[in-house]
């Protein structure tokens, strides 16, 4: 499909890690998203893979053989599939740990945060950025997840990262949480785009400063690491998600002053994703940067193989739609159609 910052990019992000879900998700894959147009797959397995690398990090059922099958639908139905490994963050939810940080707890940034922790005492744990083995395990993951699904590009995550330089840590505590985040992300540039060769692509919210131009803590940061944005390669490719509709979508245009590509992402209500992108492509053109400002990332967040189903395809119910499935889908359809006349 060609570089992945030269075309209009309709995208479509999905956690999967369910084997059992697998001809579902091929038939979304084909019945559903091909026919809306989407031409770019994000799938977000983490450590729900089964790792051979790695075993002990393995925490779900999706298997090298699921994402070779996976690689050749997308590849027939003209869909770039990418990966995605959630780094540094989001590694559990709550005090609970991830399969990652329970069979090596020596790289949890914050061990002394009990298991049954919950927001908003402590929102999700990380692994620390210092530690001297965590990169050679992860490298690993990651070049399995490349090869298995054939990729040219992974996602590499890093959204909603709260815990960083904690005090508590013997090797982050009195650094600065902008230096560790961007030490982080030049250390998985270096593995994927300098040694690998391929693409990189991250959530873009740890480089924004909410304070400074109107978000929350969630879409933008209020900890000191937004910073970090003049310390990383402007060839990572950023997805920049606000999902509620807003008056205004300044970092768009800040990202794209800095010299990112900037691919704004979406979720589940199709008037604010329209407004976004239609804000999004107004600042790229402003700013004479259109070609850095491809299209829309939407995202699809608590959707499985089966919901979709039920609300891409009228395939099963959806019962009481706790994940707001329909707004998923809804917004996916508008955003597609939306895309289409560009």
């Amino acid at each position: 499909m060609g570089n992945l910052t030269t075309e209009t990019l309709r995208g479509f992000h999905l956690r999967f890690s369910n084997h059992e879900e697998m001809e579902l998700l091929k038939k979304v894959i084909t019945d559903a998203l091909v026919p809306m147009g989407v031409n770019v797959l994000i799938l977000e397995c983490n450590t729900g893979f089964q790792f051979t690398s790695h075993p002990e990090v393995a925490g779900g059922s999706l298997t090298r053989e699921d994402a070779r099958e996976l690689s050749r639908v997308c590849k027939q139905s003209g869909i770039r599939l990418i990966p995605l490994f959630e780094c540094l963050g989001h590694q559990g939810w709550g005090g609970g740990r991830n399969s990652l940080l329970q069979a090596y707890p020596e790289f949890d940034e914050t061990p002394h945060v009990p298991a049954d922790a919950k927001w908003p005492e402590f929102y999700c744990p990380s692994w620390c950025p210092s530690h001297p083995d965590v990169n050679r395990i992860v490298f690993d993951l990651m070049d399995e997840l490349l090869e298995a699904f054939e990729a040219d590009a992974l996602h590499v995550g890093m959204d909603e990262v709260f815990a960083i330089a904690d005090e508590h840590c013997p090797r982050c505590r009195g650094k600065k949480k902008d230096e560790l985040f961007a030490k982080a992300v030049n250390d998985y540039y270096g593995h994927l785009i300098v040694k690998r060769g391929v693409q990189m692509l991250m959530w873009a919210d740890r480089l924004i400063d909410a304070n400074g131009m109107g978000y929350t803590q969630w879409d933008g940061d209020v900890y000191g690491i937004w910073p970090a944005v003049d310390r990383i390669p402007k060839d990572i490719i950023l997805c920049d998600w606000h999902y509620d509709k807003l008056d205004q979508y300044p970092s768009v245009g800040h990202l794209l002053e800095k010299g990112f590509t900037v691919w704004p992402s979406s979720w589940n209500m199709p008037e604010a994703a329209l407004d976004l992108l239609e804000q999004s492509y107004a600042q790229a053109g402003k700013l004479g940067a259109d070609e850095r400002m491809p299209g829309m990332l939407v995202t699809g967040w608590n959707a499985t193989g089966r919901t979709l189903a039920a609300a891409l395809l009228g395939e099963g119910k959806l019962g009481e739609d706790q994940g707001n499935i329909r707004g998923i889908a809804q917004t996916l359809q508008a955003v597609m159609e939306r895309l289409k006349s560009k």
